[in-house]
């Protein structure tokens, strides 16, 4: 699709929140690896521990959902399967003070978001669709000071194609002539994609694994860019 056609005004464009609009996952990634120190398994590495989280947070994000306490479920899981025995509360105690960062952050926006937001809603229909615990997800949308950009903001528990179906519904657009803006192959960008709308992936090197996928170099609906800023030159 030419710049020109992307440039015009009036478009609808989603965003994603969580790695795209601020850091998010990079602060999970830092737990984990204190985590990892703190285990010190007599036989399996880091890389295998890490194998066995990546197990226990994929089968707990398809039952409960994400989040922070979700997270620290899956830590606690993760150490009875390891220890093969039932948690102390010590360890409970360690696991939850390692994870007290998560809850004090403060939100941090991506280098040029609250800019590039403050000129794209002069011009275009902007939405927010962030998925998580609810809860969680307002806190971090009303601390960002990004809300006022926005049309609607939606918080959902899982991003797949039913739910951009729901909001392409929900905001009566044409799916051809929207965009959906994400770090994430598997929420953000093939769903979208699946459900007719365009995508920018604008990748995140902290991006969670389990929201890793592959996606299609030369689909032409899906505009790669580098940073969040660029989106300035293209719409």
């Amino acid at each position: 699709m030419e710049d020109a056609t992307r440039r015009r005004a009036g478009q609808v464009l989603v965003f994603d929140a969580d790695d795209t609009l601020w850091e998010n996952n990079v602060l999970f990634e830092r737990v984990i690896d204190d985590f990892l120190a703190w285990v010190d398994h007599p036989t399996l590495d880091r890389v295998e521990i890490r194998a066995v989280l990546d197990d226990i947070e994929r089968a707990n994000a398809a039952t409960h959902g994400y989040g922070s306490k979700v997270f620290l479920r899956s830590l606690g899981e993760c150490l009875e399967r390891l220890r093969q025995r039932p948690t102390t509360e010590a360890e409970r105690r360690e696991v939850e003070g390692l994870a007290v960062a998560l809850a004090e952050h403060r939100v941090e926006l991506m280098p040029g978001v609250a800019e590039a937001l403050d000129e794209l809603a002069g011009r275009h229909h902007l939405l927010l669709l962030t998925k998580g615990e609810p809860a969680e997800q307002q806190r971090k949308l009303d601390a960002s000071g990004l809300l006022h950009h926005f049309r609607a903001a939606h918080i959902v528990m899982e991003k797949d194609v039913d739910t951009y179906r729901w909001l392409i519904k929900e905001h009566c657009f044409d799916p051809a002539a929207a965009w959906m803006i994400g770090n994430s192959p598997k929420s953000d960008i093939r769903p979208a994609r699946a459900a007719g709308m365009n995508a920018v992936f604008i990748p995140n090197d902290n991006t969670w694994v389990l929201e890793h996928d592959e996606l299609d170099p030369a689909d032409p609906g899906v505009l790669h860019l580098a940073a969040f800023p660029e989106l300035l030159r293209h719409f």
